[in-house]
């Protein structure tokens, strides 16, 4: 970063602790509860998540922003909007080099005004938040050509013990679309090279002409609605590929309407916040589950919405899962496979009633990831098994809920 243009920022944690640094996005200061992201790439899907909403993410791999930024790889299902709080990370790369960019990453941040800091030293706050738990926290910046004074850094300490923390915070509601829109674009192929492009891609596609659109004119077979309580497009994109007429409604939109669209399966999305505190939410799952047989399929916040509605408990985690490494057993098959995470909730696996059976556990800590009705098709899974980027072990529930759409159709 050239120093003469460096503008000096803080990370103050409810503990008292100060983590001093330099600013590379928006000034102004932003506050929210402070994890960890393993993951070693994705910041731009990581930012643009919004299950991310109300939280300062830290990456712990050190080098950030190498890649640039573009228009294709955000994860915002109603838009472009960075939805994390604030980034925090240790080196903001100086080169930003890869034919796909259009904005680095220091000025796409100030341009979605966002709040970021880098110099610090992640492994620290890493191992911080490893042992004491997510904290609350607020980034600060100085004004432009000022210096952070201790009255500042009191008055940061001071937001961060303020700030109410996510239990008990309803955030789908705030994430979702505020209107039911349809959903036909499957996922993306990078082109093999840049001299076909022009054969398989298109500028009007919205791609620049880099990409091939995969199940664009895969036949429709499944009309499925999603409740939207904070869903990434790629979850969205992998129900077209496998045949699913996607109509994506409000997280607060009456099951009476959804069921007034007569789905072939019913989805419930990732999302923010403590699920427990989507009462709407749950009272529309239990609809599907207690006066219904339509196959219905839970990822993230939509597995936890499952696990109330059918009569389990969610707990806070002390640091939730956050990465692209996190290995998860299939409890029938033993098998493992390596999955992308991003939750600060769980379904505890002691409440589950007796018609509920688990299916999936982390191997990083047993928590549960997965759950299957026993007495209806409803299921859900934990982890966010779009995986964009990261691990694809998880695709095959996507084929799972395609099969049994099918099934119920026959």
């Amino acid at each position: 970063m050239n120093s003469s243009a460096e503008i000096q920022a803080i990370l103050a944690l409810a503990d008292g602790t100060i983590f001093r640094g330099v600013s590379i996005g928006s000034l102004g200061h932003r506050v929210g509860e402070v994890v960890f992201n393993t993951a070693m790439t994705g910041y731009q899907e990581i930012l643009t998540d919004p299950s991310y909403a109300r939280q300062l993410v830290t990456l712990t791999y050190p080098h950030i922003g190498n890649t640039g930024t573009n228009s294709e790889d955000t994860e915002s299902g109603n838009g472009h909007q960075v939805w994390a709080d604030g980034l925090i990370i240790r080196d903001a790369t100086m080169v930003t080099s890869n034919f796909r960019n259009s904005e680095s990453l220091s000025d796409y941040l100030q341009n979605h005004d966002t709040v970021a800091i880098a110099e610090i030293d992640t492994r620290q706050l890493t191992r911080l938040l490893r042992d004491k738990g997510a904290q609350n926290g607020c980034i600060m910046t100085a004004s432009n050509g000022e210096t952070i004074s201790s009255d500042d850094e009191q008055q940061a300490i001071k937001l961060a013990q303020e700030f109410a923390g996510i239990e008990g915070m309803d955030l789908a509601k705030e994430c979702c679309t505020k209107e039911t829109f349809e959903w036909t674009a499957g996922t993306w192929d990078l082109s093999d090279t840049l001299l076909n492009r022009d054969a398989i891609g298109s500028h009007d596609s919205g791609t620049g002409g880099f990409f091939k659109q995969l199940g664009t004119h895969v036949e429709h077979k499944f009309n499925v609605v999603a409740y939207d309580f904070g869903t990434k497009t790629n979850i969205l994109r992998m129900l077209v590929d496998r045949g699913c007429h996607v109509t994506v409604v409000p997280a607060q939109t009456p099951i009476a309407d959804v069921l007034a669209m007569n789905p072939d399966g019913i989805f419930l999305s990732n999302g923010p916040g403590d699920p427990a505190a989507c009462g709407y939410a749950i009272d529309s799952v239990r609809h599907i589950i207690e006066q219904t047989s339509i196959p219905t399929f839970g990822i993230c916040l939509g597995h936890q919405l499952v696990g109330l509605a059918s009569g389990a408990n969610t707990i806070k985690m002390k640091t939730g899962h956050h990465g692209a490494n996190h290995p998860v057993q299939d409890v029938a098959a033993g098998t493992v496979m390596i999955t992308s995470q991003n939750h600060g909730f769980a379904v505890d696996e002691d409440t589950l009633p007796d018609n509920v059976k688990s299916t999936h556990r982390s191997l990083f800590d047993g928590t549960n990831q997965g759950i299957e009705l026993t007495n209806k098709p409803v299921f859900s899974f934990q982890g966010h098994p779009e995986a964009s980027p990261g691990p694809h072990d998880c695709a095959p529930l996507f084929d799972k809920f395609a099969e049994m759409m099918a099934k119920a159709k026959a």
